[in-house]
């Protein structure tokens, strides 16, 4: 089977669940059945956020070392878990001469598939992915609608960054929530975990409903073009 490098560190919690995804869905019966994983959590790479917003602390560089160094340790392929990052995934593939599993693409396939091109997707993610359009250009390309938060967005930030990449859990998932109502208030069908912190606090808190979860369709798909099969 083919070895999968993640492009990890953005942040550590997400990559750690990307991995333990990827272990969980192999169908496997012993240690010699799973998927070869090489694994750089770069906690070096600066906020992807702040880049896009005010354009300082460039992640390229950092980004672009932790690719080459996957590559040459032998990874055919990368995987990013942070959704943010794929605004720079054309950068990074220009430096190094293996492929990368595009998250936010295969995310879109998989709405797609799954609930239509009627759907109308309700986008919770940081200020950064929402100001590049990154899915919401992914998602017009299937003729899928998009919205995002209008009252909300400032608690979305809060939770990803004074929650979850803070490691205060004990505060609970409420923040998020309240974004994810007024999402379906506003007439969302299904909600996306549009930055790997929420696909964290998906695996942690487990929220019920039509929750789309990018690093479980990342895991599945990294699975399969491994040469792996899924649960």
């Amino acid at each position: 089977m083919k070895t999968i490098g993640i492009l990890g560190g953005m942040g550590p919690l997400a990559t750690a669940h990307l991995f333990e995804r990827i272990v969980l869905n192999t169908n496997a019966e012993k240690d010699q059945d799973h998927i070869h994983v090489l694994i750089d959590s770069n906690t070096n790479i600066p906020d992807r956020t702040k880049a896009i917003l005010n354009g300082v602390e460039d992640p390229l560089k950092e980004m672009v070392i932790s690719a080459k160094h996957l590559e040459s340790c032998g990874a055919d392929f990368l995987i990013m878990p942070c959704n943010t990052a794929h605004f720079f995934i054309d950068k990074i593939l220009s430096n190094i001469s293996i492929p990368m599993i595009n998250m936010v693409d295969e995310t879109v396939n998989y709405t797609y598939d799954k609930y239509g091109k009627d759907a109308i997707v309700g986008i919770l993610a940081t200020d950064g992915t929402i100001k590049s359009k990154i899915y919401e250009n992914s998602f017009s390309k299937r003729g899928i609608k998009t919205i995002v938060p209008n009252k909300t967005q400032t608690k979305v930030m809060s939770f990803i960054y004074d929650v979850i990449k803070s490691s205060k859990i004990e505060v609970g998932p409420s923040l998020l929530l309240e974004a994810a109502e007024e999402l379906k208030e506003m007439g969302a069908t299904s909600i996306l975990l549009g930055c790997t912190e929420l696909s964290s606090a998906d695996f942690i808190f487990k929220f019920k409903g039509n929750f789309i979860n990018p690093i479980e369709v990342l895991a599945h798909k990294s699975i399969i073009f491994a040469g792996g099969q899924v649960k």
